[in-house]
């Protein structure tokens, strides 16, 4: 019934209804009658445009009964009639669905009632009688004239009320859509975060505790070997632990962006899952041809890197191979390693390391599997260079 708005808009409206009695409502023009009659219509007028705002529904009703007194006392057009305009553009600006199209209806009834009592009410009423036309067509055209004047001005006034509700809804539409690209936006930049924190975290530790049980081996045996592990021990949690640092600081500020891997740091990990004691074959053909975009750069090495994590992780410690072709519009790869007998068991399903594998070659409108075939875990992909350029 009554619509939320600012004090101000209120203190307003009030003071321009006070304004509107005083300069209109006390005005009568109809001579003979008492002025007390033409003074109750203009407050009633005047309350309805200081609520026109509040409440588009009050206003209507309140217009509605000052128009119902003015018939009763036999006036004729006052000058505070004019709030009717008012009135009828806020219900189809301000009000709801039922209220904007009862002040249509208000508006196509009230043109036929103002018409009905200035020619056939007013005039029976006062004993003139519908005189005062020189023939029948005269008195039609004329009739049919003041009705259609008066249906034009009223549903104007609707009609510019339902013309604001739009741009309102619509502003309102484009304000909702932006909201809703930039949730979007935040959902994929903190879905990438979380991607680049588990391949760096779990190929880390992977790497980490690989270097751990070598230098446990081997401390008694070769402690050069077990130094060398501790070194490697160090050099990988330094480097995990500036791209967590990275990656929290890009949570914390959007607007900042890292250095992201490319190809040329994939050397850098092949020596780290190397120093992890994993016989590693690699083999390049062909060689990338002209620049490849830093989208498919960064989702080769994460791939790359989740799938040698798996392998340190869950193989066999066997010989891990490593293809990769670089077609022009394409690129694929595949690595393949032995399953540690028995297969590790996982209660819930598929970890997020393979999801992200998925997920890192859609991102890129590729695709990519992961899975067992026989004694060997194979991940593949293909994924597009002209598409993600």
């Amino acid at each position: 019934m009554f619509r939320s708005i600012p004090a101000a808009h209120l203190i307003l409206d009030v003071a321009l209804a006070a304004g509107f009695f005083v300069v209109l409502g006390l005005v009568n023009l109809a001579p003979g009658r008492p002025w007390i009659f033409a003074v109750i219509v203009g407050l009633l007028m005047s309350a309805a445009l200081a609520v026109r705002r509040l409440s588009p529904a009050l206003a209507l009703a309140i217009a509605w009964a000052g128009a119902v007194t003015q018939m009763a006392m036999m006036l004729s057009p006052l000058p505070s009639n004019i709030a009717i305009f008012g009135v009828l553009y806020v219900t189809a600006a301000y009000g709801t669905r039922a209220v904007m199209w009862i002040g249509l209806a208000s508006a196509i009834v009230g043109a036929l009632t103002i018409t009905g009592y200035l020619f056939l009410v007013l005039p029976a009423l006062l004993g003139s009688g519908p005189a005062g036309f020189v023939s029948p067509f005269a008195s039609a055209v004329f009739v049919s004239s003041v009705l259609a004047a008066s249906l034009f001005s009223l549903v104007l006034s609707w009609t510019c009320g339902a013309l604001v509700r739009s741009a309102i809804q619509a502003r309102e539409n484009r304000d909702a859509q932006r909201r809703a690209e930039i949730e979007a936006a935040s959902e994929q930049e903190r879905g990438r975060i979380a991607r680049d924190m588990h391949d760096v975290v779990a190929h880390s530790l992977a790497v980490v505790v690989a270097q751990a049980d070598g230098a446990r081996y081997a401390a008694a045996a070769d402690p050069d070997a077990a130094a060398e592990a501790l070194r490697t021990i160090s050099q990988t949690a330094r480097a995990a632990l500036s791209d967590v640092r990275l990656l929290l600081t890009q949570l914390r500020h959007r607007e900042a962006e890292g250095p992201q891997p490319t190809l040329a740091d994939l050397e850098q990990l092949f020596a780290q899952v190397r120093a992890a004691g994993v016989e590693l074959a690699v083999d390049v053909d062909p060689t990338p041809q002209g620049d490849v975009p830093a989208s498919v750069q960064l989702a080769v090495y994460r791939i790359l890197q989740e799938a040698l994590t798996n392998a340190l992780r869950h193989g066999d410690r066997g010989p891990v191979d490593v293809r990769l072709s670089w077609w022009p519009e394409r690129v694929t790869l595949r690595v393949d390693n032995g399953i540690a007998q028995p297969a590790p068991e996982r209660s819930d399903g598929p970890g997020h390391g393979l999801i992200g594998i998925r997920e890192r070659a859609q991102l890129v409108g590729g695709h990519a599997e992961a899975g067992a075939q026989g004694r060997l875990f194979v991940v593949t992909a293909e994924l597009p260079i002209g598409a993600a350029a």
